[in-house]
């Protein structure tokens, strides 16, 4: 600075400069001469030594004492603030000026004069965002977003308490900050485990200030060595007197630094004592209480098993008389669903007898299970991801040919999840022995629903199958059914499933994938029929699945929504129900992942409500009698139903679900290895397997050197399509082993339908027609198809994987069984 820098009077006149020329911010230069601040107490175990007189040091010079003895506020013994006066660049005008600064909690704020204290603030900086930087002997430089402080202490001992005291201080503010974002906010939970998490948060912060005064004693060490190496090296007097003052300062400065790390021992050593008794008689006490939770759940699960085999060998007769409910228990309910079009009010069962058909068959368990299936898979390993990782070794590349890895997969394929849409199959059992087409049409919607249960908490992606792989899923000594599931295409992807069984039933479908980014989400939609057949009385029923959509697909926690609207058809009977899957709202009153429907006959009226939750469990009432009425201006039919029936409910999740990936019981035995399954099964292939064994690495490499196999033969065949399309001869192609294409009367779409031949080839043990996952390509046996691919076509294993290898999809997972 061209100015020098003057002390003001007693009489607190403001400093001033004896040049206004244009000047940059202060650089390093001599400090100006003014009285420095007193360390107030930067943290609780600096307090005691800097009250102690003994830790002052003896060689401090006598203007130093005369300073810390001045009109600055004394320490407090439990006080966290500190307080002094410093100089602050104010302007090129007015150069330095001095200002009376205050450290507590965390923020820095400065006054004019102390008597603005109570009224008056300058200036705030949080210590939590900034940075903290030393330019020379006596600068403090502070900035946090496009605030700067440029301030200067009157000796480097004053600088170095004070870079001391903001040092702790902003530690402490980082850490109070990170606890605060990290509380779980739970006001209800015991106050022994509030005790416990504030010991541990105390301890914590011990910690915390012994690595604070660990580092700042290294720094003061160093440079205590650096000045002992300076002085030995002097040679005249007055030299070695400034270089002695230096190390005279310098020394005090390890001395309190060391005695505060001495103190911050000794305070966790203490804590940790005092908590170890206590923490030893909570942790006896819970092993207590568990053990005694264990013997009771083990007493009731006994209870349990002896009540149902009594219930087995004694079940009720079936003329018994039921209890005439009282007037009691009858309850009223109103709800809106429809998009407010209806009312509901439930009426007790004793006041109207019960419709017809097998109304008792609705809540019996159909089956029970024979087969012994594996309950648990390897957990899912806890590996890091970086996506630029992998991104920046594709820089150039097609972005639908940039391989991903198994971390954003399942090990699950495409097929396998299509085919958990049976996991409740014995809806369709009890709906199969209903007389009334309505009650049945009541089932058949509530098993609609319930391929989406698993969705919920499955955000993980499951392999896209190669084309021509399969997957059966045989169950018939379990549930009565046999399922067989093929990739028929792959661009679009498309995966055809048929199912039949002995009690009564068959389906089958076609599903192939569109999707569209939208930014924040994803939305799935699911094209294709889904048919369903009961055989005794030929009803026909068909629906479509809704739209899926996965939202935070770029930031954030990943979570699943279901939305829009289901038909199902009874196209024999002409009845139908029209269920709506309400979309996910932060400002709705409604039930989250709310559905509800209303069941018609042929005439469109109205026979019974369904409601309830695709992610638990779906209820119907029959209507008694409609009628019009009004509510929040809106006119709507208001109905009276009896009580509600239960139609389905989710299973629990296994124990320790979610370190397996959140599958349910079903989902963990599809990947399970059976013998005398197809070459082409999903079960063999080798990625997959070795994915589900975490060996994800192994799998990676495996997965990689599957695609470039199958590339290869989509290379191939393009050629020979072209050449075939030059020569006008006919192109030999891929077509499907076990599904073949077929229009559908009832829709008019042409579709793949199953051909047969897949569970005789099977009890042959004959696969000779299959390929295997080792060779280049599952579609090398192809049988020929009349004309050939277009240009967007790409007959390989892999196309379906890379379709949906792009950043906005490389997380998403396929819902619904879509």
């Amino acid at each position: 600075m061209s100015g020098s820098v003057c002390r003001s009077t007693d009489s607190g006149q403001r400093l001033s400069s004896s040049s206004a020329a244009e000047e940059p911010p202060p650089g390093p230069g001599p400090a100006p001469t003014a009285r420095a601040g007193v360390m107030k107490r930067p943290l609780s175990f600096l307090g005691r030594w800097w009250c102690c007189p003994a830790a002052r040091g003896r060689r401090m010079s006598e203007r130093e004492k005369s300073l810390a003895s001045s009109g600055a506020a004394a320490p407090g013994p439990g006080s966290d603030t500190y307080k002094g006066w410093l100089y602050k660049w104010t302007n090129y005008l007015k150069g330095y000026q001095r200002r009376w600064f205050v450290l507590s909690n965390g923020l820095l704020s400065y006054y004019r004069t102390q008597a603005e204290m109570a009224h008056t603030c300058r200036g705030t900086i949080n210590l939590a965002t900034a940075h903290i930087n030393t330019e020379d002997a006596c600068n403090i430089v502070l900035s946090s977003g496009g605030r700067t402080y440029h301030l200067k202490a009157s000796t480097e001992v004053e600088r170095q308490r004070w870079v001391t005291a903001l040092e702790l201080a902003k530690a402490k503010a980082i850490r109070m900050m990170n606890e605060q974002s990290d509380e779980s906010g739970d006001e209800e939970a015991a106050s022994q485990s509030h005790q416990a998490q504030g010991t541990l948060r105390l301890l914590g912060s011990k910690l915390e200030d012994l690595s604070t005064c660990n580092e700042l004693i290294a720094k003061h060490g160093a440079a205590l060595q650096r000045s002992l190496s300076e002085l030995e090296a002097l040679r005249g007097l007055i030299e070695g007197s400034e270089k002695i003052k230096a190390v005279n300062e310098r020394a005090t400065l390890f001395r309190i630094t060391s005695n505060a790390m001495i103190n911050a021992c000794r305070d966790f050593l203490d804590l940790a004592e005092s908590h170890s008794r206590r923490w030893t008689r909570a942790l006896q006490y819970e092993r207590e209480q568990r053990a005694h939770l264990e013997e009771t759940i083990e007493q009731l699960a006994k209870q349990h098993n002896s009540l149902e085999r009594a219930w087995r060998e004694n079940p009720a007769r079936e003329g018994a008389p039921k209890e005439e409910a009282s007037d009691e228990d009858e309850e009223t309910e109103y709800f809106d669903a429809m998009e407010d079009a209806f009312i509901t009010v439930t009426t007790s069962d004793s006041m109207h007898g019960a419709s017809g058909g097998h109304g008792n068959d609705w809540n019996q368990d159909d089956h029970v299970s024979v087969w012994l299936r594996r309950t648990h898979i390897p957990d899912k390993p806890n590996y890091s991801l970086n996506l630029w990782s992998i991104m920046k070794n594709c820089i150039g590349k097609e972005l639908s040919k940039i391989p991903m890895p198994v971390n954003f997969n399942e090990p699950l394929s495409m097929l396998q999840r299509l085919t958990e849409d049976l996991e409740y199959s014995e809806l369709l059992d009890r709906a199969a022995r209903c007389e009334s087409s309505l009650e049945q049409m009541c089932l058949v919607s509530a098993f609609s629903v319930s391929s989406y249960s698993t969705t919920a908490h499955r955000t993980a992606k499951p392999f896209n199958p190669l084309l021509g792989e399969t997957y059966e899923l045989d169950r018939l000594q379990e549930h009565g059914y046999r399922s067989v599931c093929e990739q028929v295409s792959h661009h679009p992807p498309s995966a055809a499933h048929h199912v039949i069984s002995q009690r009564g039933w068959t389906l089958w479908q076609e599903i192939t994938i569109a999707s569209k980014f939208r930014g924040k989400y994803l939305s799935i939609m699911p094209l294709g029929a889904i048919h369903l057949v009961f055989h005794s009385s030929g009803n026909h029923y068909v629906w479509r699945k809704v739209t899926s959509t996965v939202h935070n697909i770029i930031v954030g926690k990943l979570w699943i929504d279901q939305s829009g609207d289901i038909e199902i058809v009874n196209h024999r009977t002409k009845d139908s129900c029209q269920l709506k899957f309400s979309p996910y709202s932060y400002f709705s009153r409604d039930v989250p992942r709310k559905v509800t429907g209303v069941v018609s006959d042929s005439a469109g009226q109205a026979h019974y409500i369904l409601s309830g939750t695709w992610d638990d469990k779906m209820e119907s009432a029959k209507i008694l009698q409609s009628s019009r009425g009004s509510s929040e201006g809106k006119q709507k039919t208001v109905y009276q139903t009896l009580s509600p029936k239960l139609l389905w409910k989710k299973y629990p999740l296994p124990d320790n679900a979610e370190k397996m990936y959140n599958f349910s019981s079903l989902a963990l035995t599809l990947n399970e290895p059976e013998e005398d399954v197809a070459q082409t099964d999903s079960r063999l292939r080798p990625d997959q397997r070795l994915m589900e064994d975490a060996r994800w690495d192994e799998a990676n490499a495996e997965k990689q050197k599957l695609e470039e196999k199958q590339r290869g033969v989509r290379r191939r065949r393009e050629a020979e399509a072209s050449d075939a399309l030059d020569e006008g001869r006919e192109y030999e192609g891929y077509q499907p082993l076990w599904f073949t294409q077929r229009r559908n009367s009832i829709t008019g779409e042409i579709n793949y339908v199953y051909n047969g031949g897949y569970w005789e080839a099977k009890d042959r043990q004959d696969w000779s027609m299959c390929p295997t996952f080792s060779d280049p390509g599952l579609s090398a046996a192809g049988t020929r198809v009349s004309s050939p691919p277009t240009n967007t076509e790409h007959n390989d294993m892999t196309n379906t994987e890379d379709m949906m290898n792009t950043e906005h999809t490389r997380r998403f997972s396929p819902v619904g069984g879509v």
